[in-house]
């Protein structure tokens, strides 16, 4: 059966998994206790199990390079981090996921860089990948009311920051361009907005900055976890 790339199987594949995210946090926060755990390792494992069969599928195909295959996209990290934080739900695992996913993902989410449609498997491993990173954020922050620490932002963008000087380590010493940060992307992507490179890099991480606090807002009044 051929790939078939429509608006419409995108369009409710990504309303069936954000009405399922709702759902969980509703029923997470009315009916808490083990099962929602098992929910939440659930969808790691199906972020894991993802990441794994992108990989494994490149290898299959004999198109596998380390200077485009490797896991070291963003996106690619928040999914890994994603999956480690549904089953261990380890604080700056749970901050990473959620300031990563909402700040990140979601713009992936909503403006995709897909080629193929339903029911190829890369139509499911990108809705997989990408809507289990947001719903896995909104879930154990929302559902299991896992709020942000103290100092979340900070941390988070630190963090971010450090990642991505390593993948320009990576980048410099491969000749790779992962997260764009040797040449700007060859399709339009938000970068195409932020101006010409290597200046969108740091426009990029100004504008990450103001999201991870937008993203913190909500929180400032409420009692956080130390």
């Amino acid at each position: 059966m051929p790939a078939i790339v429509t608006p419409t199987a995108y369009a409710v594949t990504v309303a069936c998994a954000l009405l399922g995210g709702v759902v969980l946090c509703v029923e997470a926060r009315r009916v808490p206790g083990p099962w929602a755990v098992v929910a939440a390792r659930i969808i790691g494992v199906l972020l894991a199990a993802d990441a794994v069969s992108f990989v494994v599928a490149l290898i299959v195909a004999g198109s596998f390079s380390p200077k485009t295959s490797l896991p070291l996209a963003l996106c690619d990290m928040a999914a890994l981090v994603a999956a480690a934080a549904c089953w261990w739900r380890v604080p700056v695992l749970v901050e990473l996921t959620y300031f990563w996913g909402l700040a990140g993902t979601l713009q992936a989410v909503i403006t995709p860089d897909l080629n193929e449609g339903f029911p190829h498997l890369v139509f499911f491993q990108y809705m997989v990948g990408h809507l289990g990173i947001v719903v896995a954020a909104v879930f154990l922050v929302v559902g299991l009311r896992l709020a942000p620490r103290p100092g979340a932002v900070l941390r988070v963008f630190a963090i971010t920051v450090g990642y991505t000087a390593f993948v320009g380590l990576v980048d410099w010493v491969s000749g790779a361009n992962y997260m764009f940060l040797r040449a700007p992307p060859g399709e339009w992507t938000l970068l195409r907005v932020l101006g010409p490179w290597p200046w969108y890099i740091v426009s990029a991480a100004g504008v990450a900055l103001a999201l991870l606090v937008v993203l913190d807002a909500p929180f400032w009044r409420m009692p956080r976890p130390r």
